[in-house]
């Protein structure tokens, strides 16, 4: 159909919700709003089963998670899958681990939505950094170690637009790596190589927010061994503010 078709029918309505980082008590107040009001949910694989239960017993509910090397449905599928359910007239809740505009593919399905005059709108959730960082007793930031962070993605491609490792060996900063486990020597390698000493703190965050988190430490040079002892969903935390987590850490005991 033509984008003048679709804007000729009744369409329905797309709420992107970022869920937040696992703990349900972060989820927004808008976002639980919108989940109950939704008549089809559309949600990923790092949503709690405690969010999802919000959900009406009538909204029709679909799985389309993906991990790493697996994906259940394609992003062109969960696309059309927004697309079609919209032009059906539904309230679509398309909802999202941590915050959908952060590593989670929100705005390309915005772009999908916009193509065919579909109407949405973004509710943002806490992102995984500021969830587990805080649950981990790791301020992203600290006037004495840190003042930037960046957060990095780390499926890193082949063939994409190749990261500035020089920029981020600086030693002033907090560095994030979502996504970063299977890639955890790779990144310890070219971190080193770009000019970042060894001896530069790191952590890796499991399961963050959640009573099953974990954290492990130590030196960027042990960071690919220290990444065999965890399993996604988890983050990896460069930097000097990593050290403050045995004096501040108030969630769990690591």
């Amino acid at each position: 159909m033509s984008i003048n078709t679709h804007l000729d029918t009744e369409l329905g309505f797309v709420s992107l919700v970022g869920a937040g980082p696992g703990d349900p008590d972060l989820l927004t107040v808008k976002g639980m709003r919108v989940i109950q009001a939704a008549q089809v949910v559309i949600y990923d694989r790092l949503v709690s089963a405690e969010i999802l239960a919000l959900a009406s017993a009538s909204a029709e509910k679909i799985y389309v998670g993906k991990q790493v090397d697996f994906h259940c449905v394609p992003q062109d599928q969960i696309n059309q899958l927004l697309i079609d359910h919209a032009i059906a007239g539904k309230r679509v809740v398309r909802l999202k681990g941590g915050d959908a505009f952060i590593f989670g593919r929100g705005g390309e399905e915005l772009e999908a939505l916009a193509k065919h005059g579909i109407r949405y709108e973004v509710v943002p959730g806490i992102t995984a950094a500021l969830g587990a960082s805080a649950y981990a007793g790791i301020p992203l930031t600290h006037r004495d170690y840190a003042q930037s962070v960046q957060f990095i993605t780390g499926h890193l491609q082949k063939d994409g637009t190749p990261l500035n490792w020089s920029c981020l060996a600086n030693h002033n900063q907090t560095l994030v790596f979502y996504m970063g486990l299977k890639q955890s020597g790779y990144i310890r390698e070219q971190l080193l190589k770009a000019g970042l000493s060894e001896e530069t703190p790191c952590a890796i965050i499991e399961q963050g927010t959640t009573p099953n988190q974990r954290v492990w430490r130590g030196p960027v040079a042990q960071l690919a061994s220290l990444a065999k002892q965890a399993q996604s969903p988890a983050l990896i935390v460069v930097g000097q503010v990593t050290q403050l987590h045995e004096t501040l850490q108030w969630f769990a005991k690591s």
